[in-house]
């Protein structure tokens, strides 16, 4: 295999919405125990993967030069993983479009991973099995293994428990209308997690929790009736901008909203009837003009 039989790779890498969140405690390992149910949507970046020459190391560029392209990145952190486990004779260039915000809870970086996998995947000559892609997504992040199959998928343990859904439950996600929105600031994952900790009535319960989530896959509820987020709480106790907005919009009648992951984006699940011009119209008025907004859907 050499680096002029192979073409450049491109890879959609969508962002992500946790539908349901459930944070169910603290493992002795220190990571946390959830059960989640998380879509990606049809907004995202896109990665290129270029093979270069025998014995040139990996590269990255990326069109936001806010964005650590060294050895941080989890770019560049996956394809290391992956030469690992497989022998690639030659470095690969990549180039990222960055279009998914920074500490949004949208899992940008976890999705990149992944792409990085499947794109060093489609070019060893033995690929690796989906088992060892996952084990090896799950040392990176714990967001990375679901972004394998792009697909809603439930998670559980620290998030390297996968479960596709049925086609039943996919049926009521897919094509569903949703408006990701994000203030200016971040939040980090670590913090929201601290705080959870720090306040252990804001964990939910792991019974209770699996028996919301067994009774909406088992019935016909829409998703609206799934929606659920552990970090709520907490990131709502801290950051006061977000119970005051949600408080607007649920007044005009909208009430499908959810932080996402562990924020700072949040979304809100439309339906047909709703006016997309009202619900960006509220979310200007309360964080202003230069919030992020992006309307999108379920994959």
């Amino acid at each position: 295999m050499s680096a002029q039989t192979q073409s450049k790779i491109t890879i959609f890498c969508p962002a992500k919405v946790n539908l349901f969140l459930a944070v169910t405690g603290q493992r002795k390992d220190g990571y946390h125990e959830l059960v989640s149910v998380v879509a990606p949507i049809d907004f995202g970046d896109h990665l290129w993967a270029e093979p270069g020459e025998p014995g040139q190391p990996d590269s990255l560029e990326c069109d936001n030069p806010d964005l650590d392209v060294g050895e941080s990145n989890l770019v560049l952190k996956a394809s290391t993983a992956f030469r690992r486990h497989r022998d690639i004779p030659f470095g690969i260039h990549y180039r990222l479009v960055k279009r998914i915000p920074v500490g949004a809870g949208l899992g940008g970086g976890s999705s990149n991973a992944a792409a990085v996998l499947r794109a060093l995947n489609s070019l060893v000559d033995e690929p690796l099995p989906e088992s060892d892609l996952l084990a090896i997504g799950s040392e990176l992040g714990s967001d990375v293994p679901l972004f394998l199959s792009n697909l809603p998928v439930i998670m559980r343990g620290r998030g390297e428990r996968i479960e596709a859904l049925s086609k039943k439950a996919v049926a009521r996600l897919s094509g569903k209308r949703i408006l990701v929105f994000k203030p200016e600031f971040p939040i980090e994952t670590g913090w929201a997690y601290d705080r959870l900790a720090a306040n252990p009535e804001f964990y939910a319960s792991l019974s209770q929790s699996e028996d919301t989530l067994s009774q909406w896959l088992e019935s016909d509820q829409p998703v609206e009736k799934l929606l659920f987020n552990s970090f709520q709480a907490p990131v709502f106790k801290k950051f006061l901008t977000y119970p005051a907005l949600f408080s607007l919009i649920e007044k005009k009648g909208m009430t499908a909203l959810l932080l996402s992951g562990s924020g700072s984006a949040c979304f809100c699940l439309l339906d047909e009837k709703q006016s997309l011009a009202t619900m960006t119209a509220l979310i200007h008025e309360a964080w202003g003009e230069d919030v992020f907004m992006v309307e999108s859907s379920l994959l």
